[in-house]
């Protein structure tokens, strides 16, 4: 590892090899649970289908217990919660969005990765929140290449938010991720073009826009953890672990069972990006 631009380490192939490893086995628990997200359900049924799967399968360790004197093994975020859901003993009902974010240690790496599940049958503006905010997600990710800036990313985000009429949460953003939970450099889900840092091969960091249906203020709860939308509108939220390459991206929390209806998250092809060009040659 060798020190970048503003204390942000660039990894060396063999380090990528271990926060890969530790992003594909995070990206298992994702896996797993979605069959159990359904009616009648507990998070804290969830989180201890987790906590299991992590421990006894994957034979890692569950990064968010104790963390900050977090109680759980995942955040379980349902509907109007934007992050942080403490999971419980209330159950999910149908039409309910909830976003389930775990985080493990394997072999002292972290991997780091969320995503949305649909309970049931959502209404209309709910299954277009969770698409639109993955495409947001999406569409940040493929900026990332050698010589883009944190700027391109979050401007790329915050431009399909908007078009959609939504919103994007200002106050919690991506992060730096290896053998630090949360590291340099910050990823804000909002910028302008050719602003911020400028990226490099070896960087490793989460996208993980929080995009509300309604307007962007939060509040916390008085349980120092669960953020809510101020306006008690819908919010959603998906991550991933992106390592920066040669050309372009690596995307380090694939889903092991493929990307259903939703689309792939491939470079953008453009004849004024030849890095672009190059990375899917």
């Amino acid at each position: 590892m060798t020190g970048g631009k503003k204390g942000v380490s660039i990894r060396t192939p063999a380090e990528i090899d271990m926060a890969r490893r530790a992003g594909q086995l995070a990206a298992d628990v994702l896996r797993m649970i979605g069959e159990h997200v359904k009616p009648g359900v507990t998070t804290d049924e969830l989180d201890r289908l987790c906590h299991d799967h992590i421990v006894n399968e994957l034979k890692a360790v569950p990064a968010n217990i104790g963390y900050h004197g977090y109680p759980k093994t995942i955040c379980a975020s349902v509907n109007h919660v934007i992050c942080h859901g403490i999971p419980s003993d209330k159950k999910l009902k149908d039409g309910d969005i909830v976003n389930i974010d775990v985080a493990l240690i394997k072999d002292g790496w972290f991997g780091d990765t969320s995503r949305m599940y649909c309970v049931g049958e959502p209404g209309i503006l709910a299954k277009r929140l969770v698409r639109t905010t993955y495409e947001a997600m999406r569409a940040g990710i493929q900026q990332v290449r050698p010589g883009a800036t944190l700027g391109d990313v979050g401007h790329a985000i915050q431009t399909v938010a908007h078009a959609a009429g939504f919103s994007v949460v200002r106050e919690y953003c991506g992060h730096g991720i290896g053998q630090i939970y949360h590291d340099e450099p910050q990823v804000l889900h909002y910028g302008q073009r050719n602003t911020g840092l400028k990226l490099a091969p070896g960087m490793v960091f989460t996208v993980e826009p929080m995009i509300n249906a309604g307007k962007r203020e939060t509040k916390e709860l008085s349980d120092g953890w669960t953020v809510v939308t101020r306006d008690r509108s819908l919010s959603a939220q998906w991550e991933h672990m992106v390592a920066v390459t040669e050309t372009g991206f690596e995307i380090l929390t694939p889903w092991p069972e493929g990307l259903g209806d939703y689309a792939p998250i491939e470079p953008v092809v453009s004849a004024a990006s030849p890095v672009a060009v190059a990375a899917v040659a």
